[in-house]
């Protein structure tokens, strides 16, 4: 198995900076070199007449509609538990989490949402929320950020490469080939544009969240 020591963060700020700080909590050694942005798309507060509930599946799109708009009187549903948190954070008190993938989400609608849905996230969503829901519950996207390429080049020397999304994992598709170090992926999508490309070992985490992408590395090798 590959040591693994120095590890390639590719994900945009601020997300970087706090996978840093996990990786280092483990002994690794981060090198933070971003190959997205993330951009805010200006628009007018969201009219959200109508709209019965909010769903978040990144805590860039909380961030995004919070910094967009005051109210927080709907009840919210995340994919994940660390959405939630931002959720809460950013201030809204009736937040449930999925735990898990997008299927998950769509799911917990399902079951749970009051009404139509608005869905503020990425410009290129990982996933069609609205198509799982079709004929069940009305979702309605609303881009409120844009992630775009760094342009910023593959670091001299790295052990693995994290990839937190399928749009991540197409920037470094564009970069390659590399040869040795390990890839490990959020998700079967988000190691997709990897696969059969290059000379990478692609790990993928047992679930779709960051706790298990870092247990994909394994642990530290060994300081020399």
């Amino acid at each position: 198995m590959t040591d693994i020591r120095r590890v390639w963060i590719t994900r945009a700020e601020p997300g970087a900076a706090r996978t840093a700080a996990r990786l280092s909590a483990l002994g690794f050694e981060p090198v933070v070199a971003p190959l997205l942005r993330l951009r805010p798309i200006a628009q007018p507060a969201p009219d959200l007449a109508g709209i019965a509930a909010l769903a978040f599946t990144s805590r860039n799109g909380v961030a995004a509609f919070a910094a967009l708009s005051e109210a927080r009187d709907r009840p919210v549903f995340t994919v994940g538990d660390a959405t939630a948190e931002a959720a809460r954070e950013a201030g809204f008190a009736n937040v449930q989490s999925a735990g898990g993938a997008l299927d998950d989400l769509a799911r917990l609608l399902a079951a749970e949402a009051p009404g139509p849905v608005l869905a503020p996230g990425a410009l290129e969503p990982a996933g069609d929320l609205p198509a799982l829901l079709a004929g069940r519950v009305e979702v309605r996207l609303l881009p409120v950020y844009a992630a775009v390429e760094t342009g910023t080049a593959a670091p001299a020397a790295f052990d693995a490469v994290l990839v937190h999304s399928p749009r991540a994992g197409r920037a470094l598709a564009a970069l390659g080939p590399f040869a040795g170090p390990v890839c490990a992926a959020i998700s079967q999508a988000a190691a997709a544009p990897l696969a059969d490309r290059f000379g990478l070992e692609i790990r993928v985490a047992s679930h779709p969240d960051e706790a298990a992408l870092l247990q994909a590395l394994g642990k530290p090798a060994p300081r020399v």
